[in-house]
Formats: C-alpha cells, sequence, structure tokens
C-alpha cells in the first residue's frame, strides 16, 4: 500500500512517498506494483522488467502530450477542467471496458484522430511488440495518468498555469533516451516543434464538455482539448 505525503507548506511541493519525491509515472509504477506490472507484462508478451521501461515510456507520451496541449492557456484550462471528472477515482481497480472507453476519449485529446496509432506504433519499437498490443495498453494507462494527475492538482489547489508548470517538469523528468523518444514520437504526431505550432484549441468548445467528445470529428495529429 503506498503512502503519499505533501511536502511541508512553503518548501517546492511535491508528492512523496516514503519520504522521497516521485514523479506521475512513479505513482504510476508504485500503483500498478508487481502485479499489474506481470499483466502488463502478459499483454504485451514480454517479461516484467521490460513492461515496466514500455509502461515508463508510455506514461511519457502521454504527461508529454499533455504537457504540449498545456502550452496553450485555454488548453491548460480545458484539461484542468476535465481532471474534475478523475477526482478520487481508482483506476487501478476498475472495469478494463470502462477503463478502456475512457482511455480511448483521453488519448484522442492528447494524440489527436490518428495519434494514438502513431503512438502505439512508435512505443512498440521500443520493445519489439505488436502495435496491437501497445494500442490495448495505452487507453489502459491514460486513466490512470489522469487520475494521478486530478488528485494532484486537488491537493495541491493548481490552477491552469502551475497544471502547465508541473506538467513541464514531469516531461524532463524521464531518463535521457526514454525522453528523447518521447520527444521524436510526439514530434512525429504533431509534425511541429512546440514553438512552431499554433493553438490548436477552440475556445468556444469547452462548454460542451468532455461527454461529446465522441461525437466529434478529430483531425489526426491535432490535439482536441475541449475535454
Amino acid at each position: 500500500m503506498r503512502t503519499l505525503t505533501p511536502i511541508a507548506a512553503g518548501a517546492d511541493v511535491r508528492t512523496t512517498i516514503g519520504g522521497l519525491v516521485v514523479t506521475l509515472t512513479d505513482e504510476l509504477l508504485a500503483g500498478l506494483g508487481d502485479s499489474g506490472l506481470e499483466q502488463v507484462a502478459g499483454m504485451l508478451g514480454t517479461d516484467p522488467a521490460t513492461a515496466r521501461i514500455v509502461t515508463q515510456a508510455v506514461a511519457g507520451a502521454i504527461i508529454g502530450g499533455m504537457a504540449r496541449d498545456a502550452e496553450h492557456l485555454d488548453g491548460a484550462d480545458a484539461l484542468l477542467s476535465a481532471l474534475d471528472e478523475h477526482k478520487d477515482t481508482d483506476p487501478f481497480n476498475g472495469d478494463v471496458a470502462s477503463l478502456t472507453r475512457d482511455g480511448h476519449s483521453i488519448l484522442g485529446h492528447v494524440f489527436g484522430g490518428q495519434g494514438t496509432e502513431r503512438a502505439a506504433t512508435g512505443l512498440s519499437q521500443l520493445a519489439a511488440v505488436h502495435p496491437g498490443a501497445m494500442m490495448k495498453l495505452l487507453p489502459l494507462v491514460a486513466p490512470m495518468i489522469m487520475s494521478l494527475l486530478a488528485d494532484r492538482a486537488a491537493r495541491r489547489n493548481l490552477d491552469a498555469r502551475a497544471l502547465a508548470d508541473e506538467l513541464d517538469h514531469e516531461r524532463s523528468t524521464l531518463p535521457a533516451k526514454l525522453g528523447d523518444l518521447v520527444t521524436t514520437l510526439l514530434d512525429g504526431i504533431f509534425g511541429a516543434t512546440p514553438a512552431q505550432r499554433t493553438s490548436p484549441y477552440d475556445t468556444a468548445a469547452l462548454t460542451r464538455g468532455h461527454r461529446n467528445a465522441s461525437r466529434r470529428e478529430i483531425t489526426p495529429g491535432t490535439a482536441t482539448p475541449d475535454w
């Protein structure tokens, strides 16, 4: 059982496990535990050690996509609103079918129309696993990241700008090789560096809410922030 404790007020408030400052990916791996990683290994047809690395990369890609979206304030606002739907949830013990549906919706917002397939293909090369297996893992991990991020945002009372800063910090914590892989992957999906992209956000659409996402046409490789 993991114990999460905030550092004392006035410090750099980061989530801790056993007194050590951790990232969202650390929390994800702690939540999955050995049994969860064994299940991931079975899904991918690999060993738990490789499954751990792949899970780190999947989490990094999702967090990196969110960080890119949040570079625009309207995107950060939309993500912050969407996090309300994921507070106090327990995706680590959720129904797989429900998690998968929610996960595909989240991934559509993060990566755009065909971006999820591109992410699965790129990530599958990390461990020589079939892209189809990665397409099963991605939507399971996405709600876990959303739930962990939602709890963190609520605990720290993050506003949109602070959320964007938090995500930027998170994507900088990946090990160098994984970080390079994720950056290359996201550049391939979005087709440009963040500085070159214009804001993809439809501010007026924010009022339509997260549940309308399945009825919208999504442009491939374009993030859709009206969660």
